[in-house]
């Protein structure tokens, strides 16, 4: 590749106009909330007849969402987008080694051909291959995974040159295969050596799926031994190239399994645990500078990632203090209808842009790479040399202590010994009894969402930075919800493990040294704070205005009244806010619905269940566990997904909540038109009566599930009928306890 000596390696973008924007809507939208909550506050220092307690409470949800909105206004402050020049790279015998760490944990849930679809597009990554060394964690410890690794292995020995050969852009053989040939943008389609070496590709393709598939089916799943097995690190290169010629290999990335050891004595601290088994494991392997976590279903979508990362890493302005790169989760599977917002549009266009241009954004759990020893920041802080200090930190491995020191180039014949003791006491389940790891060495364990809260309390807070690069096309691509239940289990566990942050010594608002910035600081608070603020503040507005509806009480100004326009910008200014954001970032009209409904939804349900599960573990009331998501396709769900219907196949107690507050708004909307028409109430409850209108009609697919649908995707008529009496109830105690 060519270098230009005084050329950039990449290029920062700051959007003036956007930037303009933004902070001229913040201060309009700021004095409207301060007239607005104004005028709750000189309410009760008035003599009225409007009860108290409604009043309270709708004043403390506004509260909320005014600080929950303050809060986002740090994400717009100053969004930053960048380019990056691959082609002014160093020669590849100048670029820094890499190491890449795919985690995985259930086969049943994690199909093992998908999995090693993922394996196979990081093995074939346009960089050097020397310096390329592929580590899966399996913590399973399945044998049809390790059987599934020497089969990828084998496979991969043809479709890597065929990628290079015809520079094949998507290095996933699945999605390669599977895609239409207009849909790829690779290749010489009209070459017949190409078609020919395509088909002969295509078909030991196939044979691979096969193979794997018949083991998946017979073989052994690890489900006898999960949690009680012992550690197994196997190099694949090594172990299967007895019977192949020495170049068929040289070319290969180093390719390595790894079942940590795991009993039910000990904990083993989820993915944060299996990828700090990993760092060890690797530290005497490869020792790689830098590393590239992947999800087991987030395949390399384009070789480029790794150079293009290289073009942060490598700057010599930016590099000493950048930590990782991270590039933006994108699907292969989202459907034109988005029903359940599975491209989380709003964090990985509008917020991750905006934490670049503060401090960088946090860790996505897939599609980064970090630098190795920014993880070990604290333990080696200083230049330190202390050696016993250092095993009070990571452990007593001599050779892992060595490669943290800087000076240790592990020879790959390394490899052949990975089986001997120092493996095997590295990946053994006691090897971090007495040490910091998941504290200060590694990924933190103080919550499940290791890779947020590693971000903030072991990067940023001691002076890392890091980038955000979203090229054109997709570098990664991994797998979106297609369904409601998956969604929202997925949404609990997440507002369950930013809540623990939240209500622990370490809440972004009072913890953190003067390395982060004010602003950097409003946007960490934000996510362990959005789930109760946003809980408190919906299920009180979906309830409180619309039981004092039902009983003629208003809680808003009349329409005569100046207040009434202050209330009627605030809404109108939120909602025509977000619309113009899902508008300039590329998405319809129809996909803000989406968003509108879908937020509802996670807020009266996913933030319910997963704050009162921090709060549970809070009190140890329950201990901490880790859902893993279903990467197994569902025909009829997938085909209600593309067709924009719900599915509403999922927990009761997801359902009810949502039905009842449904209902309970259709039942308010009716009584207050009624009100309008009979009693002549429209000016006194017009706010009132829109709550309600608007919840009814952005929700209108819950409506349907429960009285038109029919078929096996609908809410089920017991559910419809709980749901029904639990408005009731709440309608009838409501207006004994509040009015």
């Amino acid at each position: 590749m060519d270098q230009t000596s005084n050329a950039p390696l990449h290029l920062c973008h700051v959007n003036r106009l956007t930037i303009f924007i933004n902070r001229t809507y913040a201060v309009i939208h700021s004095i409207a909330l301060s007239f607005l909550l104004y005028y709750r506050a000189s309410f009760f220092f008035q003599d009225t007849k409007t009860p108290i307690f409604p009043s309270l409470i709708v004043f403390a949800a506004e509260l909320l969402f005014s600080f929950e909105w303050l809060l986002t206004q740090a994400y717009r402050w100053r969004p930053v987008s960048r380019t990056t020049f691959p082609e002014r790279l160093p020669e590849d015998d100048k670029l820094p080694a890499i190491d890449v760490f795919i985690c995985t944990a259930d086969p049943d849930l994690e199909p093992t051909v998908a999995v090693m679809n993922t394996v196979i597009s990081a093995m074939a990554l346009d960089y050097p291959p020397e310096k390329l060394h592929v580590y899966l964690s399996d913590d399973a410890g399945a044998d049809v995974t390790l059987n599934g690794m020497r089969e990828a292995w084998t496979f991969a020995k043809r479709w890597i040159p065929f990628c290079k050969r015809y520079k094949i852009k998507c290095r996933s053989p699945k999605a390669y295969f599977s895609a239409a040939k207009d849909e790829n943008e690779d290749g010489d389609f009209g070459g017949t050596d190409f078609i020919q070496e395509r088909q002969i590709v295509q078909e030991k393709y196939e044979v691979f799926k096969g193979r794997v598939g018949e083991y998946a089916r017979h073989g052994d799943t690890g489900s006898s031994k999960r949690g009680d097995h012992s550690a197994v690190i196997e190099v694949i290169q090594e172990s299967s190239s007895n019977h192949i010629e020495e170049n068929e290999a040289k070319d290969m990335p180093l390719l390595i399994y790894v079942s940590r050891e795991k009993r039910p004595s000990h904990s083993h601290h989820f993915k944060a645990g299996a990828i700090n088994v990993l760092l060890r494991v690797s530290g005497v392997i490869s020792n790689s500078p830098f590393i590239l976590g992947l999800d087991c279903d987030t395949n390399c979508n384009d070789p480029s990632s790794a150079r293009r990362a290289m073009c942060f890493h490598l700057d010599p302005k930016l590099s000493p203090s950048l930590s990782f790169v991270q590039f933006p989760q994108k699907f292969h599977n989202i459907s034109k209808k988005d029903i359940y917002d599975s491209q989380y549009r709003s964090i990985f266009k509008v917020l991750w842009q905006g934490l670049d241009g503060l401090q960088g954004p946090a860790m996505c759990g897939t599609g980064y790479y970090i630098k190795r020893l920014s993880l070990f920041g604290k333990s080696l802080k200083d230049d330190h040399k202390d050696l016993m200090e250092l095993r009070q930190s990571v452990g007593p491995s001599n050779e892992f202590i060595t490669s943290l020191l800087g000076n240790y180039n592990p020879n790959m014949k390394m490899a052949q010994l990975a089986h001997i003791a120092e493996t095997q006491q590295l990946a053994s389940c006691t090897y971090e009894d007495g040490t910091k790891w998941g504290e200060e060495a590694g990924f933190l364990y103080a919550s499940v969402a290791e890779d947020f809260w590693t971000t903030f309390a072991s990067l940023h807070c001691q002076g890392w930075n890091s980038v955000y690069c979203n090229p054109p096309r997709p570098q990664f691509l991994g797998r979106g919800f297609t369904n409601l239940n998956d969604f929202l289990v997925q949404g609990t566990r997440w507002s369950s493990a930013v809540v623990d942050i939240a209500i622990s010594k370490y809440c972004p608002l009072i913890y953190g040294p003067s390395q982060i910035s004010f602003l950097q600081r409003m946007c960490y608070a934000w996510f362990p704070i959005s789930p109760i603020c946003q809980l408190f503040s919906l299920w009180c507005l979906a309830t409180i205005p619309q039981l004092c509806l039902v009983n003629g009480i208003s809680l808003y100004p009349e329409v005569s009244n100046s207040y009434f326009w202050i209330f009627s910008f605030v809404l109108l200014s939120s909602v025509s806010r977000h619309l113009y954001e899902v508008l300039t970032t590329g998405a319809s009209l129809q996909h803000w619905v989406y968003e509108q409904r879908i937020w509802m939804m996670n807020a009266v349900t996913s933030h319910l269940y997963g704050t009162l599960d921090a709060f549970m573990k809070k009190f140890g009331w329950r201990e901490a566990s880790f859902s893993i998501s279903n990467k197994v396709d569902d025909i009829e769900q997938l085909k209600r997904y593309h067709a924009g219907v719900f599915d509403f196949q999922t927990s009761v107690l997801f359902l009810v909540p949502l039905a009842s507050l449904v209902i309970l708004n259709v039942a308010s909307l009716c009584a207050g038109i009624a009100r309008m028409i009979f009693l002549g109430e429209l000016e006194k409850l017009f706010i009132q009566v829109f709550i309600p209108f608007y919840a009814v009609v952005i929700n209108y697919p819950i409506i349907e599930g429960m009285l038109i649908r029919k078929d096996s995707g609908r809410i089920p008529p017991s559910v419809t009928l709980l749901s029904a009496i639990a408005s009731i109830i709440f309608c009838v105690l409501g207006s004994i306890i509040f009015m």
